[in-house]
């Protein structure tokens, strides 16, 4: 039997809360490594998540993200989406990503 562990919505936020400077590759992998921080302080890791999803707000930035995501998942392979949506809660966010994780006890 696994645990699960659902992390919801990661923005490109840095500690002080102000968004992430730069292009969406670099938002992306903000949002990412606040997902690792999550997963760890839960007891689990990158190699544990199952799915992502991944919500940019121009399709242009596709490339940039999918990048970010294959440079911490390109042997983990979890199921992914990436969806383009309108906007975020912040007009310069250009990216949110969500996982989910199982932690096998």
């Amino acid at each position: 039997m696994g645990n699960r562990i659902d992390v919801a919505g990661c923005a490109p936020i840095e500690p002080d809360g102000t968004s992430t400077p730069g292009d969406a590759g670099a938002q992306a992998a903000r949002c990412l490594t606040i997902i690792g921080e999550a997963l760890e302080a839960l007891g689990g890791s990158y190699a544990d998540v199952v799915r992502t999803r991944m919500y940019i707000t121009d399709a242009v930035d596709a490339d940039l993200v999918g990048h970010a995501h294959g440079a911490v998942f390109k042997h983990i392979r979890p199921a992914a989406t990436m969806l383009v949506i309108p906007a975020l809660i912040r007009p310069e966010w250009k990216v949110e990503i969500e996982a989910e994780a199982i932690i096998e006890k």
